[in-house]
C-alpha cells in the first residue's frame, strides 16, 4: 500500500492539484497531512478532490487561522490536534507538526516511523530503531514544493519535487 506524505500546504492550490493528480492517476488513497494547511476552504478542496482518507494533524498556522478539530467535518478526513497514530500493514505510524514533538514520538521506539512537517525542508534520520522523515513543503514556500509516497510493504520512502 503506497500513502502520501504532505506538509505545510499553506492554501497553494496549484501544488495541491498538482500533487492530487499524482496520487489520482497511481491510485494512491491515503494521505497524511503533517500541518499547515492553513484555511478551511484548502482543507475542503482537498477532500472534494481526494477519492481517499486524509489523516491530519495540525499545525501553526492552522491554529493562527482558527482551523480547529471542532470546525472540520468531511467523510474523508480525520483530524488529530497534535498526534497522530496510524496502524497500516502491521506498520506503526505517527505524525505531527513539529520537529520536537516527532523526536519525542520517535525516541519512545513505539512507532516504525515518525512523519512531521514546520521546518519547510525535506529530512530524514534515524531514531533508534525509528525513522524520522520531514515530506518538505508542498506550497514551495523557502524550498522546492516537495512530498513524500510511502510503501508500507518494503517501508521505502521516495521524495517527490514538483
Amino acid at each position: 500500500m503506497y500513502i502520501g506524505i504532505i506538509s505545510d500546504t499553506h492554501d497553494n492550490i496549484i501544488r495541491i492539484d498538482q500533487m492530487l493528480s499524482f496520487l489520482n492517476e497511481k491510485n494512491i488513497n491515503t494521505i497524511i497531512h503533517c500541518g499547515d494547511v492553513t484555511n478551511l476552504e484548502t482543507l475542503k478542496h482537498l477532500s472534494k478532490n481526494f477519492n481517499g482518507k486524509i489523516y491530519l494533524s495540525l499545525g501553526n498556522v492552522d491554529e493562527m487561522h482558527g482551523l480547529e478539530k471542532k470546525h472540520i467535518n468531511f467523510d474523508n478526513v480525520f483530524v488529530f490536534e497534535k498526534i497522530g497514530e496510524l496502524k497500516i500493514n502491521n506498520f506503526n505510524i505517527g505524525f505531527c507538526h513539529f520537529p520536537n514533538l516527532a523526536k519525542e514520538l520517535a525516541q519512545k521506539n513505539i512507532f516504525d516511523i515518525v512523519f512531521y512537517g514546520h521546518t519547510h525542508e525535506p529530512w530524514e534520520e534515524n531514531i533508534n530503531n525509528t525513522k524520522l522523515i520531514n515530506p518538505g513543503t508542498l506550497a514551495g514556500m523557502f524550498n522546492k514544493s516537495t512530498f513524500a509516497i510511502l510503501d508500507t510493504e518494503t517501508k521505502n520512502i521516495g521524495l517527490k519535487i514538483l
